[in-house]
């Protein structure tokens, strides 16, 4: 009789290592979120500024993957000043809990700076200077691949890929990032891109939060006719899920 007791009792803690087992190697989620924003005047001016934004990430012990797509449109005075949309995903192998390679891809239309698009991929390694449960700081170096119609010109051109990216959670819920980067032409130093943002956000409810982005695209060779440099301050309420 006890050397049943003992069996039903060991299969019991065994039973109950599995579930705990289970229940603490549960797959990694993709964390998502939707953002909105708008802007209307009227009176002397008469302005309209819309931006929506889906951002999306997993991240596992070898694997970090990101996607985003994100477009705005304005009018001023029913003449169209803003026309984008921009989208990205990136796939990070990590061979140590720093280091890692990666694969980029971007593709990007801007109809007021005559970008009737741009895509750009390409791999590189990358490794994470901070990497603590609330901050970040990781710098990035490869070659790229440069497709584009600027204007009526079509041009495919290699680059170079220098980036680096910051993020920092505060214990009150808000967080705080910067990226940038920077692609010269490779046998064109003189030809290159910069982008930058920095973001703040701080959370209302669990699933809503209030977010402020600043954009920096700067294009050294424009298209004809156009500016070189692009800023923009976006608001957003942004929905995760």
């Amino acid at each position: 009789m006890k050397k049943r007791l003992l069996t039903v009792a060991g299969l019991s803690v065994l039973t109950t290592c599995a579930l705990a087992d289970v229940s603490t190697n549960q797959p990694a989620k993709w964390d998502s979120s939707l953002a909105f924003g708008l802007t209307l005047t009227s009176g002397n001016s008469d302005t309209l500024l819309t931006t929506a934004a889906f951002k999306s990430r997993k991240k596992t012990d070898e694997n970090e993957f990101g996607l985003g797509l994100d477009g705005a449109y304005g009018e001023n005075d029913s003449v169209k000043n803003n026309e984008t949309l921009h989208g990205g995903a990136q796939w990070n192998h990590l061979f140590t809990e720093r280091f890692y390679s990666y694969v980029n891809g971007e593709g990007l239309h801007d109809g007021i700076a005559d970008i009737q698009y741009r895509f750009t991929i390409g791999p590189g390694a990358g490794d994470y200077f901070i990497k603590t449960a609330n901050t970040a700081l990781a710098g990035e170096l490869g070659p790229s691949v440069i497709f584009q119609r600027l204007g009526d010109v079509d041009s495919i051109y290699g680059s170079l890929r220098l980036a680096e990216r910051f993020e920092h959670k505060l214990r009150t819920g808000a967080r705080v990032w910067e990226r940038a980067e920077i692609l010269p032409q490779v046998n064109k130093f003189e030809n290159f891109l910069v982008n930058a943002e920095v973001g703040a956000e701080t959370a209302l409810t669990k699933t809503l939060s209030l977010q402020v982005t600043l954009q920096d695209n700067y294009v050294n060779q424009p298209a004809p006719g156009r500016k070189d440099n692009d800023v923009k301050l976006i608001s957003s309420l942004v929905y995760k899920f």
